[in-house]
């Protein structure tokens, strides 16, 4: 399957790897990786499939499980060996699949807004018609309808300084040439399971690389209160680092997530 991807620093440096959520694409990381690169980090982001520029089969395993198991082979396909991780939104589940099925590959993993405790994980209410057909299809057919999104990126997302155009191209990622459709499978292939919680609870207490946490404390959809502190216990950590962002951080505090990744990178366990 063919996909996209934004590559910046120098081509021997540590790859970082970002992977982005729904209703996103590696878009959300524009101003992420030439941050990344400024500290002598190699930024990529691509998209996963189903959203940004990926192709959209209508055959695809949209669940987390097989989200994950393309990104792992989208790390062969690009030539990466070990790799920092930065993971948003669902891209923690697709993230913590890499890390489960080969963690000798992970040199570090930041997480940004995620969610380590899935069993117990609900949609935000803005988010959660997508997940039932044709009520999903009803409020995607809203969503469409350029002030509706901006609207909802506002609210939940993205801070006043994001320019209107940069808003109205995440949704033109969205909705692609099959009109979201594959936006709405992945929507409704969450694995919400006792399993994966243990799955993912595994990669981020893990003690075979350093883990961090960065939470936008205004994010409406995946509040600092709950879910922040789940991924802060998940990960075994005394503090809980926070910006003063929404749910997209990367759009409004890059610099502070590109110091927060290379300072996990100049650790010594990250090195091992």
């Amino acid at each position: 399957m063919r996909s996209f991807a934004l590559d910046q620093g120098p081509s021997d440096a540590e790859p970082v790897v970002c992977l982005h959520g729904v209703p996103s694409s590696s878009f959300v990381y524009r101003a992420v990786l030439p941050e990344l690169a400024s500290r002598g980090l190699r930024g990529i982001a691509f998209d996963l499939p189903g959203l940004g520029l990926a192709a959209r089969p209508d055959d695809f395993d949209y669940s987390w499980t097989g989200l994950g198991r393309w990104a792992t082979a989208a790390l062969d396909a690009l030539g990466l060996g070990r790799v920092h991780l930065v993971v948003h939104d669902i891209g923690g589940p697709v993230g913590f699949e890499i890390a489960a099925a080969a963690p000798d590959r992970v040199r570090s993993v930041l997480l940004l807004n995620t969610i380590v405790v899935v069993d117990t994980f609900r949609r935000p209410l803005v988010m959660e018609p997508f997940a039932h057909g044709p009520l999903g299809q009803a409020w995607l057919a809203a969503a469409r309808v350029p002030v509706v999104f901006r609207t909802l990126m506002r609210t939940i997302g993205v801070g006043p300084g994001v320019p209107t155009a940069e808003i109205d191209a995440h949704l033109r990622l969205l909705l692609g040439d099959d009109s979201g459709r594959a936006f709405l499978r992945i929507m409704r292939s969450f694995e919400r399971t006792a399993e994966k919680r243990r799955r993912y609870e595994a990669v981020v207490g893990s003690s075979a690389y350093p883990v961090g946490v960065l939470w936008g404390s205004k994010d409406p959809a995946l509040p600092l209160r709950t879910y922040g502190v789940q991924a802060r216990l998940a990960a075994r950590l005394d503090d809980l680092p926070t910006v003063p962002g929404k749910h997209f951080l990367q759009e409004d505090f890059p610099a502070a997530i590109a110091a927060a990744v290379a300072a996990l990178a100049h650790r010594p366990d990250a090195a091992q």
